[in-house]
């Protein structure tokens, strides 16, 4: 599952120069941060930036690097070639498949510096003419491999299948996710692979800090635009079925990034499933969801529903109130759903969000522990919190005294404790 490769000595800081042009400083290690806890990354915990990863560069921020005689964490404050010109810290955006185990380590300016947008900020460093990351493969499925993705035969197929659903409303609105905005996907619905999104619902019951599909406009923008309709039984079935009829093991999935909670729609999609149903018995029907109705969970499982992600950001009930700030519902309605999924041999998978310093905090990880032995879900998908750092700690009031456990112990003890536990990003086939 992991990439073996890693560098033989530590790789430097990163910076941006005055014109966003990205440097290192070979007289700093990088560093890597974990909730306010800094530190030199541990070799194995590096990688090569995969294939298809972004570069960022974090207005209003200053890099930190790690002295290389002390062992200190250390403000890099001024280019030496440049001292008088601002610089910048750099993150990667990782590419899909991959999960942090330290933060980007940088010191904000100022105080009233606006937050980040919704993306995830891994540590990265370079050494021998290439970018390295603190992370680690964590699913070995290629369904958003960046090679994989020809945008001339991605931009062909679409515009052939719009033609020919002209009629679907929800057909037309994933070719703008995947033309608009670059939706994996909505790319793999049109290239008839993998899993195809089926995203359901305009309104939601919770009020998610990070929510990627609606902020208020004092915030940081969203990342996409959600959906403005309730698509009808006829329309989801019509698309479930060419992809299912066309992809073997295919995967169907309600709740995406570009609505809001599937299950408040779970009458129309209970229909879908049922009309999906009632002419095949192939593909995995999945949903992605805050599992806030246990009550229409299980009549989507009488529908016939295969599969659900459970979306959470902490094990704890208070700091999921926190982040998820739920209109009408509470982390005991998740418990429930994901009991009433397993009473009835069904696929439970926690979409667990990562962020280094709060996941492998001690507490954090405790809490976890206690969810998988009493709930027994099937798998962890190790998704990268994407959100601003310090937005969160400071919305979550998090500010451990204790340091945290490290990712990669936290990943071993998972390992460990839990060797039936499947590890991974993307929810799998099960037909």
């Amino acid at each position: 599952m992991e990439q073996n490769e890693h560098p033989d000595s530590p790789p430097t800081l990163v910076f941006a120069n005055s014109k966003g042009q990205i440097q290192d400083f070979p007289d700093l290690y990088m560093a890597g941060r974990s909730g306010r806890f800094l530190s030199r990354p541990d070799l194995e915990d590096l990688i090569p930036l995969p294939e298809g990863s972004e570069f960022f560069v974090l207005p209003g921020r200053k890099p930190i690097g790690i002295d290389k005689h002390t062992g200190e964490a250390t403000l890099f404050d001024a280019n030496p070639d440049a001292p008088h010109e601002a610089i910048q810290a750099v993150a990667a955006f990782m590419a899909p498949a991959h999960t942090a185990f330290h933060s980007t380590a940088y010191e904000k300016n100022n105080p009233d510096v606006p937050p980040l947008p919704l993306f995830a900020y891994t540590a990265i460093g370079w050494h021998k003419g290439r970018f390295w990351v603190s992370a680690f493969r964590s699913d070995p499925d290629i369904r958003q491999e960046a090679e994989g993705f020809d945008y001339r035969k991605i931009r062909k197929k679409t515009n052939r299948k719009l033609n020919t659903y002209k009629n679907n409303r929800l057909v037309q609105h994933l070719g703008k996710c995947c033309l608009t905005y670059s939706c994996p996907a909505a790319k793999n619905f049109f290239l008839e692979r993998f899993e195809a999104p089926l995203p359901t619902s305009p309104v939601c019951n919770a009020n998610c800090i990070g929510c990627i599909s609606l902020q208020p406009s004092e915030c940081c923008p969203s990342t996409q635009d959600r959906i403005t309709f309730v698509p009808t039984p006829g329309e989801i079935a019509e698309l479930a079925l060419s992809h299912i009829s066309k992809v073997k093991k295919a995967v169907v999935s309600f709740g995406q990034g570009c609505e809001g909670e599937p299950l408040l729609q779970w009458k129309t999609i209970g229909r879908a499933i049922s009309l999906i149903r009632k002419q095949t018995d192939a593909g995995t029907i999945n949903i992605n969801s805050n599992s806030s109705l246990p009550e229409a969970v299980a009549h989507l499982i009488h529908c016939g529903l295969d599969s659900l992600r459970v979306s959470i950001n902490s094990a704890r009930k208070e700091m999921h109130q926190k982040y998820y700030r739920p209109s009408g519902f509470s982390f005991d309605d998740v418990r429930e759903s994901i009991r009433v999924m397993k009473d009835n041999n069904k696929f439970v998978s926690l979409n667990y969000f990562i962020l280094p310093g709060f996941t492998d905090d001690p507490d954090e990880f405790k809490a976890l522990c206690d969810l998988l032995d009493n709930s027994s879900p099937d798998m962890i998908q190790l998704r990268n919190l994407n959100m601003d750092p310090d937005w969160y700690f400071e919305e979550l009031d998090h500010f451990p005294s204790e340091p945290p456990l490290g990712m990669r112990v936290w990943l071993n003890e998972i390992r460990k404790r839990f060797p039936r536990l499947r590890l991974g990003y993307y929810n799998p086939p099960l037909r």
